[in-house]
């Protein structure tokens, strides 16, 4: 008998350890379920992150080239970029919008921004560089310097 009783005590632990075991196992799988749920969101948010820090330089490239238009002579507001009609001299324009003027002017036709970049001697591989010269360009076509045409190329203005 008492090999009986201990067989009984020992099926009944057997038993016991395997259910357990098999909680754990179904746990287990939850856990590596979640486990990889959890990191593909954070990848996500990764990614995301990235795209806003992008975004936050291109927005402070963009601001730092179209931020100073104006400056003030006695007191009153007065434009650093001049309308065209205003002054017609290229002398009121700073130099780096002279040096931009000078190159549209020197091209067979109208030019892409990048080509501009390339005589200035910009990364044009880069859009982060390239978006302030473009700001610089449409800020010059605004004020009428140059003509902006619907392809986006910049073409000289007629200097008379």
């Amino acid at each position: 008998m008492p090999k009986e009783r201990g067989e009984g005590v020992g099926m009944l632990e057997l038993e016991r350890i395997t259910a357990r075991r098999n909680e754990l196992d179904t746990l287990a799988e939850e856990l590596a379920k979640r486990l990889t749920e959890v990191q593909a969101e954070r990848e996500d948010l990764v990614i995301a992150e990235r795209v806003l820090h992008r975004l936050a330089e291109q927005d402070r490239a963009v601001a730092e080239a179209v931020a100073p238009t104006a400056a003030r002579v006695a007191g009153r507001p007065v434009l650093l970029i001049p309308h065209r009609g205003g002054t017609g001299d290229e002398a009121a324009l700073p130099a780096d919008y002279r040096k931009i003027l000078a190159i549209v002017r020197a091209a067979d036709g109208p030019v892409q921004v990048r080509a501009v970049g390339e005589e200035l001697g910009l990364e044009v591989t880069v859009r982060e560089k390239l978006e302030p010269l473009r700001a610089k360009m449409t800020k010059l076509a605004d004020r009428g310097w140059l003509h902006k045409r619907p392809d986006g190329r910049f073409a000289a203005r007629s200097q008379a």
